[in-house]
């Protein structure tokens, strides 16, 4: 046997002699001295250990050993050594450190033993399985349920008044009524999305894991170990997520799903989605990025791709609803909802612009740039066609009693809420102010030189709204019914401009403008319902002052015809009806103002003539002040009663 082949099989002996004395730490490094003397070659071993190095990395193999044996899965543990004491954690920990600095410490030393090396390495792998089982338990054991009883307490929610039954613009106008008086009629309220009242943070861990959280992820990333770490805490958080969309109301449905569902209740969960896409996005997704930077503050690289594993699948399914929404059926009522939820998302873009910001985030940006821009033009689309729906509304029935229109007060109410959404819809709609048919009636306005594109098209809709109501006045018979038609709905419009926003868009050159036009239908209403009576009161050649039998037959017959023609005024214009207080207290005034004075002055002349006559009362039927009484019946809206009242004295 040759020297070489000799020193081999000592050195090859000493390494097995050394491997089996590792429980005796003393008689390790005496025959570790003694060996070293026969061959230099076995002085990396003594390098190795030297120091008390050996000492460590023995005490800490034989802690995670010991842990070995105990290892199982959370669920069939009620504890783990980090809940049951921080001292044996520590130590654990402790232990960890040291077989990974002796693998570093190895691993830069190409001549090192591989029997150590190997079991190094195995130390460290299960190691780095109890640190990922810990980490597990710990994530699980210590989240924090979303508390929404508090968030809701933090939301401020706006609302709107805006009547609607579901119908559409169209044929269906007729059957349509509003209550306005707010009773249990048609309308409803039209909720805007919620903003958070100030900063709202909540806790997703228990603050004291943190610590304990960071202490494993620091050493799984610092071994190897960062996928393993990444995919465990983005599990966890992910079904945590999840819950919170359920917890919030918001289902997982695929876009067939969304757009099967019927209006009523699609509303409320628009409405519940408006709601958690800010919840999610403040007050969630920036505490998932402030939890993942604090957890992973070893790797900037793992803290981004832990965040948004853990997130990405909460934003998709809530962008998958935006989607469905924004490519589904389009109709008027939906419009205030859509542009709810395009708010909602340009409202929480830049949000998501600084949580997003490496490259498998940016492709979520540009998944909320395409649902925005999709809520976009369908909220735009909706707008069209509501234009087009009231351009085209061509209902031939005369509505009885000349009331305020259905379509009046749907376009105006809707009109009324579109204001509110000037700001966005202004960056949607092209600016089309040249091509609008509006020129004439940006005399009427108070604005500068150029309109927005929203002041433009809604000023277009009223316009085409009150030529629709003039033609819509052509219907009735009674011309005096079409001007109290035309004054109920044109104080509709004005109230409504002058009680919103709209009243800074059209000023008060526009109010005044079509106050002035109620007026002349006013003077045009005592003309064409009041003429005939008042022709009656008028003296005619015969009935001078003589008490001749021909002069009291024609007064005779000048009463009877005043008589027939103010029952007849009576008995229909008590049908029609005047909703507001004050036009209909002005129209009573100006009534008794008109025909009063004439009356009275009539009978003065030539009542007495007819006092000593048979049967005066028939034909002296009524006292000036009889008269004025009836009018108060007028623009009522319900049928009376005339009583005949004898004029006093007769």
């Amino acid at each position: 046997m040759t020297t070489i082949e000799g020193q081999d099989r000592v050195l090859a002996t000493a390494q097995q002699i050394v491997k089996s004395l590792n429980i005796n730490t003393k008689a390790t490094e005496d025959m570790i001295l003694i060996l070293s003397s026969f061959d230099n070659r076995l002085s990396n071993i003594t390098d190795l250990m030297e120091g008390g190095t050996g000492d460590r990395f023995v005490s800490a193999e034989k802690i995670i050993l010991r842990h070995d044996s105990g290892l199982g899965e959370p669920s069939s543990r009620s504890s783990s050594p980090w809940e049951e004491s921080s001292t044996e954690a520590a130590e654990y920990l402790e232990a960890v450190d040291t077989i990974i600095q002796l693998t570093e410490d190895l691993n830069i030393q190409s001549d090192a033993d591989s029997e150590i090396m190997d079991r190094a390495e195995n130390a460290l792998q299960l190691a780095m399985s109890r640190l990922e089982d810990e980490f597990l338990h710990i994530l699980i054991r210590n989240t924090v349920p979303l508390d929404i009883d508090r968030l809701y307490g933090s939301i401020r929610k706006g609302s709107f008044s805006f009547p609607s039954n579901g119908i559409e613009i169209g044929d269906d106008f007729e059957s349509y009524r509003e209550d306005e008086d707010g009773g249990s009629g048609s309308g409803y309220h039209h909720e805007r999305g919620p903003s958070l009242g100030g900063d709202v943070f909540v806790d997703l861990i228990h603050p004291e894991a943190i610590k304990e959280l960071k202490a494993i992820a620091d050493r799984m990333i610092r071994s190897g170990y960062e996928k393993e770490c990444c995919q465990v805490y983005s599990n966890v958080r992910r079904d945590v997520l999840n819950e919170c969309l359920s917890i919030l109301g918001v289902e997982r449905l695929s876009i067939e799903e969304v757009q099967k569902i019927e209006w009523k209740i699609l509303d409320e969960k628009m409405k519940k989605w408006i709601q958690a896409i800010k919840i999610v996005v403040k007050v969630l997704l920036f505490g998932e990025k402030r939890l993942c930077e604090q957890v992973f503050s070893e790797s900037e690289l793992i803290k981004e791709i832990s965040f948004v594993e853990t997130t990405k699948g909460c934003v998709m399914q809530l962008l998958n609803f935006g989607e469905a929404v924004a490519i589904g059926q389009r109709s008027s009522e939906k419009l205030f909802r859509i542009l709810d939820m395009y708010d909602a998302v340009a409202d929480v873009f830049p949000d998501f612009e600084f949580l997003f910001t490496y490259e498998s985030g940016e492709l979520v940006c540009n998944e909320v740039k395409v649902v925005l821009t999709g809520l976009g033009e369908a909220a735009i689309g909706t707008f069209v066609e509501f234009e087009n729906a009231v351009k085209g509304e061509n209902s031939k029935r005369a509505l009885l009693g000349g009331e305020i229109h259905p379509v009046t007060r749907y376009v105006m109410n809707y009109i009324k809420l579109l204001v509110d959404y000037s700001d966005s819809l202004n960056t949607l709609l092209p600016n089309t102010q040249e091509h609008d048919p509006i020129s004439k009636e940006l005399d009427d306005i108070d604005s500068g030189d150029t309109l927005s594109p929203i002041s433009c098209r809604l000023l277009s809709l009223i316009t085409t709204l009150e030529a629709n109501l003039d033609e819509k006045s052509k219907l009735y018979d009674d011309i005096a019914l079409g001007y109290i038609f035309l004054m109920n709905n044109i104080l509709y419009i004005v109230q409504k401009v002058k009680s919103s926003e709209l009243r800074n868009l059209l000023g008060d050159r526009w109010i005044r403008k079509h106050r002035g036009k109620i007026r002349q239908w006013h003077t045009s209403y005592l003309r064409a319902a009041w003429g005939k009576a008042l022709l009656c009161l008028k003296d005619e050649v015969g009935i001078g002052g003589g008490s001749s039998s021909a002069s009291k037959l024609v007064l005779k017959e000048k009463f009877k015809n005043f008589n027939a023609c103010f029952e007849d005024i009576y008995r229909v214009q008590s049908l029609w009806k005047v909703p507001d207080d004050q036009l209909r207290e002005e129209l009573r005034i100006s009534i008794s103002e008109k025909v009063l004075p004439a009356y009275r002055a009539f009978v003065g002349r030539h009542g007495s003539q007819l006092e000593s006559g048979r049967h005066a009362g028939k034909y002296v039927k009524y006292s000036p002040d009889d008269l004025e009484n009836h009018l108060l019946d007028l623009f009522e809206g319900r049928p009376t009663v005339l009583n005949n009242i004898k004029r006093k004295g007769t």
